[in-house]
């Protein structure tokens, strides 16, 4: 594995760069028993919806901390990981705490981004933490990062529309099939709507034929296998036969206003857009959202684990109160405000028995999906299997390659990318 320069020696250069970096203020100091400074958070959570809920309990640590300003920036998911190993690298910019995606958290960790958290205040109570997401954490023996939720995919489907139609949530990919005609010849409309620009949405089918990206353990390439071959013929089949509709860009403002309005009778989706969807005219009575399981390939029915996590920045120049955030908004607490008013599933095993997350259908229906969920490659290359995944799925579904010269092109792509493996 090459990193051109140390973690350690990176993280060295990284706390004494940090005075252009992280906090604008004074460094904070516990010297009076007290925290203080500023602490800088990139939020990237939806805006309209979770960030609303996320800036607010982060205003109540303020309260909690009242010489502790934290300078809340809302940085969009899809810029956020470039723009935090640009602010890093450069030593200006980057943020004392970030929301990171579970695929980031181990990249970061490898360049030398990262603080430790074994040992700071960051891990109160750790052992309460679910073991799958802590898994994502952790790097090389070291815990870089404290998991603030954790989530899968399923089938979002309007109850409405399938009441009419006469059927039930589908089984497996020809329970789907036979649903969707089944709605279109009822109701006119499409059966699914499969987003078509991310290959997140994809790794559902690819699960379900047996396959996956990679192999970790063995350091070999998988996804041009016969299974992810058969994967990329089965969302294929799904768009030829009428059975979805999907698009080449913009897939998640396509796909969300689609179901919203009803134009769409299902969408695969994690509980990540429960809150969004909810605002849609076809959900103005939210009992009208029913969820079910990903339908089934023909090997199994699996579903990817994802979730975020909150990682101090290396070169913070208030660590000890970055520490102490961290730990604030991963509490019980603040995950079952996240429960109770997103949906979004706590990474604490006691924070299931609040009643905010008793009372959310939508944990009750994900907490077990996520147990079984199937674990991505913690990896510090893992994040960046996607790109040339999303461009073969991408040019399958709207036919300009086939199933098997997209799976070749993205095995291809891996072993360039994943140096040394098979």
């Amino acid at each position: 594995m090459r990193r051109g320069i140390t973690a350690t020696a990176l993280v060295a250069a990284l706390a004494l760069a940090a005075t252009a970096c992280g906090s604008d203020d004074e460094t904070g100091s516990k010297s009076s028993g007290e925290l203080s400074g500023t602490v800088t958070w990139w939020d990237t959570s939806s805006v309209g919806s979770e960030d609303k809920v996320f800036k607010k309990l982060a205003e109540g640590f303020e309260k909690k901390h009242p010489k502790v300003d934290v300078k809340y920036v809302n940085v969009p998911f899809g810029e956020a990981q470039n723009k935090f190993k640009n602010a890093a690298q450069a030593g200006d910019g980057a943020p004392d705490v970030i929301r990171s995606e579970v695929a980031w958290t181990p990249d970061f960790a490898n360049l030398g981004y990262l603080a430790p958290l074994d040992g700071t205040a960051a891990l109160k109570n750790q052992d309460d933490f679910l073991k799958q997401a802590v898994a994502s954490t952790e790097y090389e023996g070291k815990t870089y990062a404290v998991p603030q939720v954790i989530d899968s995919m399923g089938v979002f489907y309007n109850k409405k529309m399938f009441k009419e139609a006469g059927v039930e949530a589908p089984a497996d990919l020809d329970d789907l099939k036979t649903v969707a005609k089944k709605i279109k010849d009822k109701t006119g409309k499409t059966g699914l709507y499969l987003r078509g620009d991310d290959p997140y949405y994809f790794l559902s089918f690819l699960y379900g034929e047996g396959g996956d990206m990679v192999d970790a353990g063995s350091k070999s390439v998988t996804i041009d296998k016969p299974e992810g071959v058969k994967a990329f013929k089965a969302v294929k089949e799904l768009v030829d036969d009428g059975t979805a509709k999907t698009d080449a860009s913009d897939g998640w403002e396509n796909m969300m206003q689609a179901f919203k309005n009803g134009d769409v009778a299902m969408m695969i989706n994690g509980p990540w857009a429960v809150a969004d969807t909810l605002t849609g005219s076809e959900f103005t009575d939210k009992d009208n959202l029913g969820v079910a399981p990903v339908p089934a390939g023909s090997a199994a029915q699996g579903a990817p684990q994802g979730g975020h996590n909150l990682a101090v920045y290396a070169g913070s120049k208030n660590l000890d109160a970055s520490y102490a955030f961290v730990e604030y908004m991963t509490s019980v607490d603040s995950q079952a405000t996240a429960a109770g008013e997103l949906n979004l599933l706590p990474t604490r095993t006691s924070a299931y028995a609040k009643k905010e997350a008793v009372n959310s259908e939508i944990v009750g229906f994900f907490k077990p999906v996520v147990e079984t969920a199937v674990e991505r490659p913690w990896i510090p290359e893992g994040g960046s299997l996607f790109e040339p995944l999303r461009v073969e799925y991408t040019k399958v579904l709207t036919g300009q390659t086939t199933p098997e010269k997209a799976a070749k092109a993205t095995g291809d792509s891996y072993r360039k990318l994943l140096e040394g493996w098979k």
